[in-house]
């Protein structure tokens, strides 16, 4: 086996390995990125959609108890109010999707769907978690959610939703007497929940990482060619002139050329060597004659 051939199965092999290596690792940091970058943007809905309720609860609503004597108005609730913002902001963000899911709403539009309610029994059994982060398959591919629990913090808020007879009579004819009575003060009544589905990101990070990966093989074949152009250049072709005359002159042609070489690396050495020991040799020839 030639020597070339030999520093390049060993080169290859020590590529293979670094390119798994980094390719294994790179495709895990893009798609954490991607992950990463998809819940800093939930969050940041998610904040939103709390500006807008804290808004709702304490600017609107008061503004709007006179009225609500005589007609129900639903952008006096928080969560309306915040469902509302969010929606006319998907309308160009349609990837995210936003919903208080509750276990006993007032609106049946917010009642909890059944991965919801797991994540409010999350809540429910570990009262000082403030945060849930999770993922769902869903036949238009995975899902990452960001839920945060729903609790009952302001006692203004019994006054609709502890019992029916306590409760606004224009509310309880538009919803009914079934559907949001008998909450108690901190109990967490359901989730704020931002789901986003992964499936754009993690193309993103794909397409990412098979640009990084064409880069680094397009950075090896560089390499490999200068090395091997280096190679042959510097090593094998002097060292094939030089082992050539060796044989011609340990066959006994003394009249072989030269060889020349202004070097003054292990080539150079080498070929220094071998000129003294040809001029020896043809000393000690003479000598004998």
């Amino acid at each position: 086996m030639k020597l070339l051939l030999k520093f390049n199965l060993v080169f290859l092999i020590v590529f293979a390995l670094g390119l798994g290596a980094a390719g294994t690792i790179a495709r895990g940091l893009l798609q954490q990125n991607a992950h990463d970058e998809v819940l800093d943007r939930a969050r940041l809905l998610m904040e939103n959609a709390l500006a807008v309720s804290s808004y709702t609860a304490t600017q609107i609503a008061p503004l709007l108890e006179t009225q609500m004597k005589y007609t129900f108005l639903p952008q006096s609730v928080p969560a309306y109010s915040s469902t509302e913002v969010l929606n006319t902001l998907r309308k160009n963000h349609p990837e995210y999707a936003y919903k208080p899911a509750m276990l006993n709403p007032t609106n049946p539009r917010d009642r909890a769907q059944d991965w919801e309610e797991d994540v409010i029994q999350q809540f429910r059994q570990n009262p000082e978690r403030s945060e849930f982060v999770g993922q769902r398959a869903t036949p238009s591919g995975p899902v990452t959610y960001i839920a945060r629990p729903i609790k009952l913090s302001n006692p203004v808020c019994l006054r609709c939703h502890s019992t029916v007879d306590a409760a606004p009579k224009p509310m309880v004819d538009k919803y009914g007497p079934a559907n949001g009575f008998g909450w108690t003060m901190t109990e967490v009544l359901g989730a704020q929940v931002v789901s986003v589905p992964m499936s754009v990101p993690l193309e993103r990070a794909d397409r990412a990482f098979r640009i990084v990966m064409a880069l680094l093989a397009g950075v090896f074949l560089l390499i490999v060619l200068a090395l091997n152009l280096m190679l042959w250049q510097l090593v094998i072709r002097p060292v094939s002139r030089l082992s050539t005359l060796s044989d011609r002159v340990s066959l006994g042609e003394l009249d072989a050329p030269e060889f020349n070489t202004k070097s003054r690396d292990e080539i150079g050495v080498l070929a220094e060597s071998f000129a003294r020991m040809r001029k020896s040799l043809v000393h000690a020839l003479k000598l004998l004659e």
